[in-house]
């Protein structure tokens, strides 16, 4: 080519002759007019990228190579194996993290592989799985939960149940509720005998429970009249008593001892350990 058909570049006209240049779509441009108004955008940076750096394209976006780097730990990508998430270039091991559970306990990811718990549709690292009490691992250890939060077996029974009136001690399961106070199954026995109470007729003397017939053999008051103990019950029925200076009947043994009339609401003669009714009682006075 002569002088005068030396390239002019298209923006500035400068004289390309013996100079490096660049054709942009047919067009001869200068390599600063080519910086400046042709070259693309690095993705991550926004500068322009010259001629003279390396590029690199990945779906219609642009980067200088420096630039080509993972997201979140900025590992240089150019020549390593990557991944895009959220239009977001990351290398695999941050993808994996980035794709990998939350943990619900220090929001940080669990990676693939890692040890972790998962309960009521949330994970946590095994180390995060702590008792909101003691703030211990939970690990292989029974729990319980109230409302969002998770206890270790001690601290929920701390914290939460109701203790037994005869051992103090938490009633973890099940137990018996008797006049609004709460006992474990093992320990309503019998104060006599130690037989088991739940399920099963028993009295109450003086704070102390007692099975039908331990409260019959030794804690039931003795009917004067027919020496049997005196319970709330007979029959199936309720039974009524009479009590008379220190001594008890049942009601249907308060009876005359001469002539055995019934002496529930009547007059009635005390002649030392005798109860008479009015009649006999007078008879009695006049024999003597």
């Amino acid at each position: 080519a002569t002088m005068a058909e030396s390239p002019h570049c298209f923006y500035c006209r400068e004289d390309l002759g013996g100079k490096r240049f660049v054709r942009n779509e047919g067009r001869p441009v200068c390599v600063r007019c080519h910086t400046k108004f042709c070259a693309n955008s690095c993705a991550e940076c926004r500068r322009p990228i010259p001629v003279e750096s390396k590029e690199l394209s990945h779906k219609g976006r642009f980067w200088h190579e420096e630039c080509f780097r993972c997201a979140k730990c900025y590992k240089p990508l150019a020549k390593e194996p990557f991944s895009t998430k959220d239009d977001r270039i990351m290398c695999g091991k941050c993808c994996s993290r980035e794709d990998a559970p939350r943990c619900h306990g220090c929001y940080k990811a669990i990676p693939a592989g890692t040890e972790s718990v998962e309960y009521k549709g949330n994970s946590w690292h095994d180390e995060c799985f702590t008792c909101f009490g003691c703030k211990r691992p939970i690990g292989s250890l029974s729990f319980l939960s109230k409302g969002s939060d998770v206890y270790c077996n001690p601290c929920y029974d701390k914290k939460f149940a109701k203790l037994c009136v005869c051992c103090k001690k938490a009633i973890t399961s099940g137990g018996v509720n008797y006049q609004d106070q709460p006992w474990h199954v093992h320990c309503f026995v019998c104060s006599s005998c130690s037989k088991p109470l739940a399920g099963s007729s028993f009295t109450k003397h003086e704070d102390q429970v007692f099975c039908v017939d331990c409260y019959k053999s030794s804690v039931a008051k003795k009917c004067s009249g027919c020496q049997n103990p005196i319970t709330g019950q007979c029959f199936g029925k309720g039974v009524n008593v009479v009590k008379y200076e220190g001594s008890s009947w049942h009601e249907y043994c308060f009876n005359c001892k001469k002539c055995s009339l019934s002496l529930s609401n009547k007059r009635f003669v005390a002649n030392g350990k005798e109860i008479l009714c009015s009649d006999c009682g007078n008879k009695k006075e006049k024999d003597i």
